[in-house]
């Protein structure tokens, strides 16, 4: 139960108070989601907080009073965040620490348009049967909103912190004075000709794509070992128009491989300006396109009957956006021996995970946490952040067990395996099968899918007594 006491310290929900400034300058490479939420943090502990983006992520500010007056409805995916069309979830644990980094954010959002849907109004379906009771407590209630809206709210809470700039720029490489980290390579917007910056602490949270393995490479130091595990998804995300009266707001759909099944994964959800985002997915050979009267024909074909009468019957509000993910990927910073002080990384740059699972914010927001419990721990400065790489493995352990099991279980998925995988796999699935007839294991299980609680706790020998008692 060490993992599940370390994950709850993590996750904590009251605001830190024990912060104090450790650097003259801190910079975040990267301005998306975990990089924003990493520039909160530092500008605890930083007189200047500089976050590096390809994208001019002060033109995209949102002005105070366009939040005050109208529900934010326009905001589109930003070129660096391509994907941010795709249907998003942010998980109860990181609508928690929202909270926590920026006091009033949930009530901010639901003014400017975010959706809070009235209670008996989701469904969940698990190969085609219908949950028994829908999960209940703080557990289910969720913000739910596109990316581009929430990262845009993000966004405007981090730059109106008087000590945080940013500046356009593609980022090159890293500073390094002996075992340190001294400052970063990055080419300004407009020119050819990369320039340094100087810093006493630098975050990489440039995402999967993240090129950190590259500078340690180059600087002298090995890479981290990096994991995958390939899942070829699929998946299409279309928006319809939803009207002010509707019997269902959510609906999930899970159908695991089986006899007469073919996994795929599917939701719909309500998002700012009256609309819903539908999401349909596919493995390996299964290929959701770009095609709208395709798209429909999956939603009534495959889906439970709510895809079928919001695809049939709400207005269109936009084009059919795909999305393509080879694989999952964890690179483990953990293991290396020798590491530059003075450097982290957070976000998908360290782990990203099969997104129909909807993680990826909410782990970022978690490392976010992570590196604030650092900060605030007296850290030797001169030495690698261990500590804080320790707390993220725990962070990236519960999402990638939990996703990864699942993918597992997928026919064209061939590993890794983990250690005693047939006895988790064995676990997990009676702890499943008991939940959509319990309550009591439902919400067991629920705390730990919405990343409220580490997967070890449902380990303990009552719960997985309970779950035989219940399977039938």
């Amino acid at each position: 139960m060490f993992a599940a006491g370390r994950f709850a310290a993590v996750s904590a929900s009251e605001p830190p108070t024990d912060t104090r400034i450790l650097f003259r300058r801190a910079i975040v490479l990267g301005g998306s989601v975990a990089g924003l939420m990493a520039a909160r943090v530092l500008s605890d502990h930083a007189d200047e907080v500089l976050i590096i983006d390809r994208d001019d992520l002060a033109a995209l500010a949102i002005p105070d009073d366009r939040i005050a007056a109208d529900p934010v409805t326009s905001i589109g995916p930003r070129p660096g965040v391509p994907q941010g069309s795709q249907v998003h979830a942010l998980l109860p644990s990181g609508q928690i620490q929202l909270e926590r980094w920026f006091p009033g954010f949930n009530e901010e959002a639901l003014e400017a348009g975010a959706v809070n849907p009235p209670p008996d109004t989701n469904r969940f379906y698990m190969d085609g049967e219908l949950r028994d009771e829908p999960p209940s407590g703080p557990a289910a209630q969720a913000l739910i909103s596109s990316r581009p809206f929430l990262e845009a709210l993000i966004r405007h809470r981090v730059l109106a912190r008087a000590n945080v700039r940013t500046a356009k720029g593609r980022a090159e490489g890293l500073l390094l004075t002996g075992d340190a980290v001294t400052g970063v390579r990055f080419v300004p917007d407009g020119s050819s000709e990369p320039v340094e910056e100087r810093a006493d602490f630098v975050v990489d949270a440039t995402g999967r794509s993240s090129r950190l393995s590259d500078w340690l490479e180059a600087g002298g130091f090995v890479r981290p070992p990096m994991q995958r595990m390939a899942i070829k998804l699929n998946y299409a995300t279309a928006l319809f128009r939803r009207p002010e009266q509707a019997d269902v707001w959510t609906c999930i759909s899970v159908a695991n491989p089986g006899p007469g099944r073919t996994a795929r994964i599917g939701g719909f959800t309500p998002i700012e300006g009256g609309r819903w985002t539908m999401l349909v997915s596919g493995y390996a050979d299964d290929r959701p396109s770009r095609d709208a009267a395709e798209f429909r024909r999956r939603c009534v074909e495959d889906f439970p009957d709510e895809f079928g009468e919001v695809a049939t019957g709400a207005e269109p509000a936009g084009d059919v956006v795909t999305y393509h993910q080879a694989d999952s990927r964890r690179r483990d910073f953990h293991r290396l021996r020798r590491f530059p002080a003075r450097l982290v990384a957070a976000g998908d740059a360290v782990a990203s995970f099969n997104p129909v699972y909807g993680q990826g914010m909410t782990s970022a927001m978690l490392h976010a946490s992570c590196l604030s419990k650092y900060l605030r721990g007296n850290p030797r400065l001169n030495r690698p952040a261990r500590s804080y790489f320790a707390d993220v493995k725990v962070v990236v352990d519960a999402a990638w067990q939990i996703s990864t099991m699942a993918d597992l279980a997928l026919p064209h998925v061939d590993g890794p395996y983990p250690r005693g995988y047939r006895l988790l796999q064995w676990a997990s699935g009676l702890i499943f099968k008991a939940s959509m007839r319990d309550h009591r294991v439902s919400q067991r299980l629920n705390r730990v899918t919405t990343m409220l609680a580490h997967p070890s706790s449902l380990a303990s020998p009552g719960l997985l007594l309970r779950a035989l008692t219940a399977r039938g």
